[in-house]
């Protein structure tokens, strides 16, 4: 399949390249890269094992070993080269005969990010941490200076004696990567303060407001198991459960993903759906009314259900007039073709996660970075297709 692709962004930049030992061909990693994250094998180090003990690793790397930093590295330049992988994926589904886009389920999941929870703060207490920092600097330098005066009196006045001392050296360093982070979370705060029009000189930081030291893009959500440092990465699933659109965001939860998502299908696939599914986490009043000026045939959950629970009967007779946009929805989903439409959206869309997840283990990227994050998260979708037209076509 990755001959079909094509190749160039990433090739065109080893044709010329005349320095040192020829590298490795740039399709065999490729090939085998693909096909790790199609095994569910996304460490460099366990790719470079499998490349030495597994039979179908060392036929795609026709008995080559490159190391771990070497398979890391190439993942690391070619990210966008591999982005473009899911659009050229989709289209050669398509010559394979798969349908175009029709009905579309849409839904997200938090992602893990390559970065411990613990290591963020919240700006309430960065000043608080930057003023004890001070505190602590300050004392040091004295400590440091009645050290260099005894040692000018037993030694002589000859020695230099200006090296900072061990502790003092690492609280400059985290005093000034605390300065860093505050002035990260106040140019935030201007900038949401300027999206919804309100002054920005005045805006500051909500004292909660958290900033993380290891990957500073990722975001505190809410999951399933409690708080986590994570990214939000949403799909968008066809019938066949091929992934027709995918993006990363750093939103908490789903309500401002809904539109963004429908201009990405098209985007990636070519196509409008001319039906969406999705789950209560979309519904808001601006999300239903924007997707009511579309063709869209939207159904679109207006409250959490438990577990196996069924829509109850039909009311009767007609809406009210002061019926909300999002009355009409739910109306709408309480009808029995609504309802049948509606139940679809768990056997399209949430089987893919779960594959993803706990099939093939993808839990937590291994990238840093917003940028990173997409091209992985891309790459993962990508396979998952890959995967999807091997099943389809056998």
């Amino acid at each position: 399949l990755i001959d079909q692709l094509d190749l160039s962004a990433i090739t065109r930049g080893y044709e010329d390249e005349e320095r040192g030992y020829p590298p490795y061909h740039p399709v065999m990693l490729t090939k085998v890269l693909v096909y790790a994250y199609c095994v569910g094998v996304f460490s460099s180090r366990k790719i470079q094992r499998r490349l030495l003990e597994d039979v179908a690793f060392r036929v795609l790397a026709a008995g080559n070993a490159p190391d771990f930093r070497t398979l890391a590295d190439f993942r690391k330049t070619h990210l966008a080269a591999l982005n473009g992988f899911f659009e050229q994926v989709l289209r050669l589904a398509r010559e394979l005969g798969a349908p175009r886009v029709g009905r579309v389920a849409i839904d997200g999941s938090k992602m893990k990010a390559n970065a411990s929870k613990h290591k963020a703060m919240s700006y309430d207490r960065m000043r608080d941490k930057q003023q004890q920092l001070r505190d602590e600097v300050t004392q040091l330098l004295a400590q440091a200076e009645a050290a260099d005066a005894a040692e000018d009196a037993e030694y002589g006045a000859d020695r230099r004696g200006d090296e900072l001392p061990a502790e003092l050296q690492r609280r400059e360093s985290r005093l000034k990567r605390i300065r860093e982070a505050k002035r990260v979370l106040e140019a935030r705060a201007k900038e949401e303060a300027a999206a919804t029009g309100q002054p920005t000189d005045s805006a500051k930081p909500e004292p909660k407001a958290q900033y993380h030291f290891t990957d500073p893009e990722s975001r505190i959500m809410k999951g399933p198991d409690g708080f986590v440092q994570a990214y939000n990465v949403q799909v968008a699933v066809d019938e066949l459960q091929l992934i027709v659109g995918q993006s990363v965001t750093q939103q908490t939860n789903d309500k401002q993903q809904l539109m963004p998502m429908i201009t990405i299908i098209a985007q990636q696939s070519g196509d409008t759906p001319p039906q969406v599914l999705a789950d209560a986490g979309y519904c808001s009043d601006a999300n239903l009314t924007a997707i009511a000026d579309t063709p869209i045939d939207a159904y679109i959950s207006t409250r959490k259900q438990k577990h196996g629970e069924r829509p109850g009967p039909c009311p009767r007779g007609p809406l009210p007039k002061t019926a909300t946009i999002i009355d009409r929805m739910s109306r709408k989903l309480h009808t029995r073709p609504g309802a049948a439409v509606y139940a679809a959206r768990k056997g399209i869309v949430e089987p893919v996660i779960g594959q993803i997840k706990q099939a093939r283990g993808f839990r937590q990227f291994l990238l840093r970075g917003f940028e990173k994050v997409q091209g992985e998260w891309s790459l993962v979708c990508t396979t998952h297709n890959i995967l999807k037209l091997y099943r389809l076509c056998m």
